[in-house]
């Protein structure tokens, strides 16, 4: 059984350090970081961490690619970048130190031809078999349609693949219209694909859970902020809340969290030892400074201080 995931419109990452931010100020830059960033590839650098192999791909383009490449080679993934014309993205995180506040500023995403998505496709189709696990996470190039996620589904369907799915907006809402294994929305995104913009606590379990007899998703995963989080299957529903931990950067958590679960579903867990893998996954990156993700001791800690609870 192969873990396959797919970042379309990754980044480099880049964090830094300012003590005090100031407009119209030249501010001095420290503590400078590069980290390979983007759904499937931040999915893929937890589950190292966790002791599984993934085939990471992902597109690469310019010397920001091939940095991006470096620096997964170094983490010793398994990486099948797909080359492209467009220049790999770079995104900024900068935290200042005198009130521990983190900016963040994302860049447009790439542009895919049809060239280059028919490489995609072909390298899925090659290297995926049945019941493997293929997660399709973060946000589509610029310039597809929100419903190409949903055609890879449909393209991947004789393939039996167990689709994780983690997006939002109209991506999240056009794969819907295919089955999936498991999806990660957080409550916002729950309340969208219902068609309103809130719900209470009540309703997100009951449309998590018609989600789950429809047969659109084996499992829904709602993330709830400081809240926790928690999971509806064919089991019913479950919830979990999170240790207290001081937080040094949220980038990542949910990627984190999402490598937990691929973690669980891979070791055949139940739906609650599932959450709380997840759950210990995504605190555990919230522990970590700038883009550095979940640290495999702070994923067992938590992981036993939830499952030691009464």
């Amino acid at each position: 059984m192969k873990i396959v995931t797919l970042t379309l419109n990754p980044a480099l990452d880049k964090s830094a350090k300012v003590d005090g931010i100031i407009a119209e100020q030249k501010l001095k830059c420290h503590s400078i970081n590069y980290q390979a960033g983007g759904g499937g590839i931040n999915v893929s650098r937890v589950l190292t961490r966790l002791g599984v192999n993934s085939n990471c791909i992902f597109t690469a383009g310019g010397d920001n690619g091939l940095r991006l490449q470096e620096l997964l080679a170094n983490e010793m993934l398994t990486i099948q970048p797909v080359p492209i014309n467009a220049w790999t993205r770079e995104n900024l995180s900068i935290v200042d130190t005198k009130n521990g506040q983190q900016f963040r500023f994302g860049m447009p995403g790439n542009i895919l031809s049809d060239t280059e998505l028919s490489q995609i496709e072909k390298t899925l189709m090659t290297i995926l078999a049945e019941n493997d696990i293929l997660v399709l996470s973060g946000s589509i190039a610029e310039n597809l349609q929100a419903d190409y996620y949903s055609s890879l589904i449909r393209l991947l369907a004789s393939k039996k693949v167990r689709v994780v799915l983690d997006t939002s907006g109209r991506a999240l809402q056009e794969a819907l219209h295919e089955s999936v294994y498991l999806i990660k929305p957080n409550q916002r995104e729950l309340a969208q694909l219902s068609g309103r913009e809130f719900l209470t606590n009540e309703e997100q379990e009951k449309f998590a859970g018609d989600l789950v007899k429809s047969k659109k998703a084996n499992y829904v995963v709602v993330s709830c902020g400081s809240k926790g989080a928690f999971i509806a299957s064919d089991e019913g529903i479950s919830h979990l809340s999170p240790p207290s931990v001081i937080v040094k950067s949220t980038i990542g958590a949910g990627d984190s969290m999402v490598a937990g679960l691929v973690y669980s579903i891979l070791n055949g867990f139940t739906p609650e030892v599932m959450l709380k893998w997840g759950v210990a996954c995504g605190v555990a990156a919230t522990m970590s400074e700038g883009t550095d993700l979940a640290k495999i001791e702070n994923i067992e800690n938590i992981f036993n201080l939830l499952n030691n609870r009464k």
